[in-house]
């Protein structure tokens, strides 16, 4: 068994990769920083392929492709992706480009095409990370937010269309709360909720992954997601203005 996972160097993306290393599969994981990769998979029981390669270029998407489609994949996990914390208007308009091309345009592009591996050999599945952030607006993450909402909605659809096409290829969308990995740092945020751990966070998409759960979402979430759909729009707007606060720098300006 082989595994593709992108943004594996920290998070959840790396936690991902133990975990299921523990079942037995080979690695093939994916980050800009490839001396980071060869330090943290260099003592893995299985075989770990580490590629460096910043996914927010199209062209290395195609060729991350390019030099994996004769390998046989079985699961494709994209999981690379960051947030951008501050008001719409103040948020850098170049740093938002390169957060669409990640978390939206990767995951487009090598779903498209591994999904189309998989549909010829009727195997395979895939695990697109999300967020809770998918299913609702996001004030001051308005960007990151709307690409989990791509993510979100692209994923459902191609499920119904491997249901029509009685498909064997499997794909589920994972849909976490905060935890507690490095995107703060890079998002310049910190929401005002309880955090879970990337351990715990990848062990339960694995888990229900397996379970061929379409939806995943952390059973800290569950209420969540049931008032999401309940609650009026503009008291959710106001509701995730509190729990994500302001950082210092929006607050001066």
């Amino acid at each position: 068994m082989k595994a593709l996972i992108t943004g594996a160097s920290s998070g959840i993306g790396k936690e991902i990769s133990k975990y299921l290393a523990s079942f037995g599969y080979d690695l093939y994981v994916v980050s800009r920083n490839k001396e980071k990769l060869d330090k943290i998979y260099k003592n893995f029981k299985v075989k770990v392929t580490t590629i460096g390669l910043d996914l927010s270029d199209y062209n290395n998407c195609i060729k991350l492709h390019d030099m994996l489609k004769d390998k046989n994949i079985d699961l494709l996990v994209n999981n690379a992706g960051f947030g951008d914390a501050g008001f719409f208007n103040n948020t850098s308009l170049d740093k938002e480009i390169d957060m669409i091309k990640l978390n939206v345009v990767s995951y487009h592009v090598l779903t498209k095409l591994f999904l189309k591996d998989f549909i010829k050999k009727n195997h395979g599945r895939i695990l697109n990370v999300a967020s809770m952030a998918g299913f609702m607006p996001g004030p001051n993450l308005a960007t990151y937010y709307a690409t989990k909402a791509y993510v979100l909605n692209l994923s459902l659809a191609i499920y119904e269309e491997l249901r029509q096409l009685n498909s064997n290829v499997k794909i589920s969308v994972f849909c976490p709360g905060p935890v507690d990995t490095n995107f703060d740092n890079v998002a310049n945020s910190k929401f005002r909720v309880s955090y879970i751990s990337s351990e715990y966070a990848s062990r339960y998409a694995i888990d229900n992954m397996f379970k061929n759960k379409l939806i995943i979402i952390p059973s800290n979430m569950k209420l969540n997601h049931l008032l999401i759909r309940l609650v009026p729009t503009k008291l959710i707007l106001k509701v995730n203005s509190l729990i994500q606060g302001k950082n210092k720098d929006e607050i001066e300006k």
